[in-house]
């Protein structure tokens, strides 16, 4: 196993190397080292065709192509070579996902401007004037420097970023309300101390602690699920695992499914260790994504906090990898790579002798099996921290309430908000939908309005003054005229979104402060952030959220949740339809009742003996889990047996079809392990962003090489025009 002292192998000036680059191509590309040489691993610029593309020092070259022809690397890279152990990671990532080397290369590489000498780049910060005359453009600009507080920002990033032409920014510059910079050599972040004194823990907390702590110390690969009840303390337990990790010199990496969950936590390890670590999200800007990756490979960082894409950073020493709310589905990249952050952790962890934690209230089903397989170590906090208690839960009947057409909130759960309106608390109101509506119809023709691009109905957004395709982004304002009869005024909204809840809270309690929750209703991170941020501090009296609310965050006022359609998720075909309406229920629930005062969860359904909903009500955790296994056990599916999909997509859904069909008949390969092919059959949203897309299914045996066969089976496969296929092992959802 390579360590941080790793001598590399050197490349002598002209020596042949295999350089794997960027692009898509099936095989590595023998280049001469150039004037200096190169180490093994080294991260340089190498001409292909008429372009410079970037690349990676694979290893020696192979020697079977004409040495005379063979063209020299433009140069290395001012940045740590990639390390023996981060060429494996890729490589067995590469194997499990069935994805092509230089698609992972490309997910180990996304720092902007990584092959750009410092002197190419000018940034830009506040300058100490104001403009002569302010322009909404202008403004745009500088509400987004100052959002961003004051962090560095190219100009292209900045023009991009406000939506504005670069001219606004040059203007800006001019009269001296930007100021420009030549970049300054990327720095090490602040040194965090692990010995400052943390929170007082409980005995329980003290425990977990403590069995974290001497994992992290043993300095060898393992797994550990932390389970514990919301508001429990998880986090104060999992960061004293970062201050062992910190304590030998070795680098951590915590996990968060959401970007708006990163404030709360950055102030948490400010606190915990007197500086704020490295980040690394879509809401940092590219600059600081530039400093983190350099930093991470020399060193310079010694806590990242990030979204899933940081697995793939170039650490020097990783000794630690949190995965916060492991049970998460944004931990699985659906798109490009195909991967899930969870596994990939503990794959990452077992190539550099780390410890993963992997922490939530209600953890997935393959992380509860493999704890209970004796695969995983399993840390329980039964008790929620200080004088917080868990929520009282209780199902409303909504058969039995006196509902309003064309309205959502039962007498029951309005009488619980005006309750809690008195006392000066806070109430939740829960509904996974976003948009106004999920169905706009014409009352003349009975006609839905749908994307003109894929299957799927387009979801009215009030706010936005639009309709909306949650598939592929397409948007139209919202018609007076029906599209498909052409009658006037017959347009009409069917059933909630999250927006509509709101017209209805308004409705009912017209002084309140509504506050609504929806990722779709922020244009940026930072923005969602502040809002989370305001609500806490006391600025809204009902809160109505989407599934954004469900992830972790802390509202110390909030007693009341109410969940308006507890059934909506257990519709539909999916395997983890139960596992996922379980999760999200308690997640959700939990957000009542984190401090002093006691919380209370009330679930509206139609359906309130359905075994889901009575295992959330019950708080019978462990036995939810054991019914789930079961089931999933004897139809031999995961996490106790294996799943592929195949995705074929296509203009033509003549061709995309005969492809399947072609599968289909040459199956052997599958047949050899055992496998069951299911399909082809049109996916359930069967047309996005114009392209058919058609699906097939392989089931297996636990133990069965499912990749093999699937590399194997696709061999043949020669895609032609613009058929495309996609493999996804283990997938999540099945759209």
């Amino acid at each position: 196993m390579s360590g941080p002292g790793d001598i590399q192998e050197f490349f002598h000036h002209g020596e042949r190397v295999a350089v794997l680059t960027t692009q898509p191509l099936d095989r590595l590309l023998d280049y001469r080292a150039p004037e200096g040489g190169c180490f093994l691993g080294a991260y340089v610029e190498v001409p292909l065709g008429p372009r410079k593309v970037l690349g990676v020092v694979w290893g020696p070259g192979a020697g079977d192509f004409d040495s005379a022809k063979l063209r020299a690397v433009n140069r290395v890279l001012d940045v740590a070579p990639m390390r023996e152990e981060m060429r494996q990671f890729l490589g067995r990532a590469a194997d499990y996902t069935l994805t092509p080397m230089p698609a992972m290369l490309r997910l180990a590489t996304r720092a902007p401007g990584l092959s750009d000498p410092p002197s190419m780049r000018k940034i830009l910060r506040r300058g100490d004037r104001d403009p002569d005359r302010m322009t909404e453009a202008r403004t745009r600009v500088l509400e987004t420097i100052d959002q961003y507080g004051g962090l560095a920002f190219t100009p292209g990033e900045l023009a991009e970023m406000a939506g504005v032409t670069s001219s606004v920014v040059k203007g800006l510059v001019k009269q001296g309300a930007l100021r420009e910079e030549d970049t300054p050599r990327d720095t090490p972040f602040p040194v965090l101390d692990p010995d400052l004194p943390g929170k007082e823990l409980t005995p329980d907390q003290a425990s977990a602690a403590g069995e974290l702590a001497e994992a992290v110390q043993s300095g060898r690969y393992g797994t550990t699920l932390l389970k514990g009840v919301t508001g429990s303390g998880k986090t104060e337990v999992y960061l004293e695992a970062v201050a062992a990790c910190l304590r030998q010199g070795r680098q951590a990496l915590v996990l968060l499914p959401e970007i708006a969950l990163t404030a709360e936590f950055l102030t948490r390890v400010e606190a915990r260790f007197g500086a704020r670590p490295a980040e690394w999200h879509s809401g940092a800007t590219m600059t600081e994504r530039r400093r983190v990756w350099k930093m991470v490979g020399q060193g310079g960082a010694q806590l990242v906090v990030g979204a899933r894409s940081a697995l793939f950073l170039p650490f020097r020493d990783l000794g630690l990898i949190i995965v916060d709310e492991e049970h998460d589905t944004s931990y699985k990249q659906e798109d490009g790579v195909l991967y899930s952050a969870r596994d990939m952790a503990v794959l990452r962890a077992a190539m550099c002798s780390a410890q993963v934690v992997l922490a939530s209230a209600t953890p997935s089903l393959e992380s509860w099996a493999n704890a209970e397989a004796g695969k995983y170590k399993r840390v329980d906090l039964k008790a929620r921290f200080g004088a917080a208690v868990l929520p009282e839960m209780r199902a409303i009947d909504m058969r039995d309430e006196a509902l309003q057409p064309q309205t959502w909130i039962s007498p029951t759960l309005r009488q619980a908000m005006a309750d809690r309106m008195q006392k000066g608390e806070q109430s939740l109101l829960f509904l996974n939908r976003r948009g106004y509506a999920p169905v706009t119809l014409c009352r003349a023709c009975g006609q839905q309005v749908a994307c003109d691009h894929c299957d799927a109905r387009m979801v009215e957004h009030r706010f936005l003054k639009r309709l909306m395709c949650h598939q592929c982004g397409e948007t139209k304002p919202l018609p007076e005229v029906c599209p498909s009869c052409g009658v006037e005024g017959k347009m009409a909204a069917v059933g909630p979104g999250i927006e509509r809840l709101g017209e209805e809270a308004t409705a009912l309690f017209p002084d309140a402060r509504i506050a609504v929750l929806s990722s779709d209703l922020f244009g940026s991170a930072r923005a969602l952030k502040q809002r989370i941020e305001e609500i806490a501090a006391g600025e809204a009296d009902i809160i109505l959220g989407t599934q954004l609310v469900a992830k972790g965050h802390n509202f110390p006022l909030l007693t009341l949740v109410g969940v308006i359609d507890a059934d909506l998720g257990l519709q539909g075909s999916d395997l983890r339809a139960a596992e996922r309406t379980f999760q999200l229920m308690r997640q959700v629930a939990g957000r009542a009742g984190r401090a002093e005062k006691p919380g209370e969860a009330l679930l509206q359904s139609f359906q309130p003996e359905h075994p889901v909903i009575r295992a959330i009500l019950s708080g019978d955790e462990e036995g939810f889990w054991k019914a789930e296994a079961a089931e999933r056990q004897a139809a031999g599916v995961p996490p106790y047996g294996r799943m592929a999909g195949i995705i074929l997509s296509g203009g033509d859904v003549a061709q995309v079809f005969d492809l399947g069909n072609a599968l289909a008949r040459n199956d052997a390969p599958l047949r050899q392990i055992g496998a069951q092919l299911f399909g082809p059959a049109p996916a359930p949203i069967a047309r996005v962003r114009g392209r058919h897309r058609v699906r097939l299914l392989i089931k297996a045996a636990k133990g069965a090489p499912i990749q093999e066969a699937i590399s194997r089976w696709l061999a043949p496969i020669r895609l032609k025009g613009d058929l495309r296929l996609s493999v996804d092992i283990d997938p999540q959802s099945f759209y």
